[in-house]
């Protein structure tokens, strides 16, 4: 699998994450995505969660907003993106991110979750089960 894709190395920004160096001020989205790909490549899913969620709260308390870490959406993420990786091989995050396009949108996760649920103290402090 190649570790560059789309302009970053995720690769190499998981790594940094892991060591508490990763810089919050260029950190979106799409960073959240090829970081989660690739612990999840590299990694037993669990561990891949563990290294995710443990590095995105670093990130959040070394960018002074503690509160931008949301358990429910990192688990929900992970597990959407581990689910389309076991059913379907991807040489890339570049091909994962084209044929997964759904995953950029703010709405991905509305047929699971609304926005209040997702929004509440609850949510970003542990994963909540999908309300349909």
């Amino acid at each position: 699998m190649a570790a560059s894709d789309q302009g970053k190395d995720y690769r190499a920004q998981l790594r940094a994450m892991m060591g508490g160096r990763l810089d919050p001020a260029d950190f979106g989205h799409l960073d959240h995505l090829g970081i989660a790909y690739e612990a999840i490549a590299s990694h037993d899913f669990f561990e891949a969660l563990w290294l995710v969620s443990k590095g995105l709260r670093d990130v959040a308390q070394r960018a002074q907003v503690p509160d931008k870490f949301n358990a429910t959406v990192t688990f929900a993420f992970m597990s959407l993106m581990a689910e389309r990786m076991q059913r379907s091989p991807y040489e890339s995050f570049g091909e994962f991110l084209s044929r997964n396009s759904d995953l950029t949108s703010p709405s991905v996760l509305a047929p699971w979750y609304s926005a209040a649920h997702l929004n509440t103290p609850l949510a970003r402090a542990v994963p909540l089960m999908p309300r349909v």
